[in-house]
């Protein structure tokens, strides 16, 4: 096989970790769902944090509020998902390019299925758990994480911290946004941090998976191929030493 092998997106010495903090965070979603499906008021936690069936904040601070969830809405969420696969190309990390899409779609796809699964509801009929705008652009903030922590080679430790403060501050920037506009309840916003936590390592071990078995298969066929030109040629030479 020739060139250069092609970067994983999920480095090795990450899958451990983030397997674990997968698991960690599919049971906190499976548990606050269990918890919460149906419901149609804030719960204990929610109250403690806030009252979030009102808007909390004034201006200027709700217009970042608000900027921040135009972020997750589809027009802004297609500019992010654009500029991020147009950097992982121009960067050489089709695998990171492909999770963009791949990735980022599964993990909201489950957040959507989720919220029908569960049923929780805010403002009289708004299915709430999980939010999928916090979802999203944690899922979004994990990618790039994964893309920095290959770039620059980071070790086991600097790439788990960069991956976890990116998840967090992602996840903290966003749900802060929909509590504040009402929009979402503190434990929607929780559960949406971890569905992103839960399925983005899981897609990205699959496309490093995928990419692997594929380049194999290339690698065989062009090494066929190769042994085929070897022979043709040695073939040629035999019957010219012959005449």
């Amino acid at each position: 096989m020739t060139g250069q092998p092609v970067p994983a997106v999920l480095p090795p010495w990450l899958r451990a970790w983030l397997g674990l903090t997968a698991v960690l965070a599919t049971l906190t979603v499976v548990v606050l769902g269990v918890l919460y499906a149906g419901h149609s008021e804030p719960g204990t936690v929610d109250r403690w944090i806030i009252q979030p069936t009102a808007d909390s904040v004034r201006p200027p601070l709700r217009y970042v509020a608000l900027a921040t969830d135009f972020l997750g809405e589809p027009a802004g969420a297609a500019t992010l998902v654009v500029a991020a696969v147009t950097g992982c190309l121009l960067l050489r990390r089709p695998r990171a390019a492909v999770l963009v899409v791949v990735g980022v779609g599964m993990t909201v796809g489950a957040a959507t299925l989720l919220k029908s699964v569960v049923g929780r509801t805010i403002h009289g009929g708004n299915l709430s758990y999980p939010s999928g705008h916090a979802a999203f652009l944690t899922a979004l903030a994990l990618v790039v994480a994964l893309l920095v922590t290959g770039r620059f080679g980071l070790g086991r430790r600097a790439g788990a911290v960069l991956v976890l403060a990116a998840a967090l501050v992602a996840g903290a920037v966003m749900g802060w946004a929909q509590v504040a506009l009402g929009a979402h309840y503190p434990t929607d916003v929780l559960g949406g941090w971890c569905t992103a936590l839960a399925v983005l390592p899981v897609t990205a071990w699959l496309v490093d998976r995928t990419a692997d078995r594929l380049g194999e298969r290339t690698g065989d066929r062009t090494g066929e191929r190769a042994d085929d030109r070897t022979g043709d040629r040695m073939g040629d030479a035999g019957r010219q030493e012959r005449r």
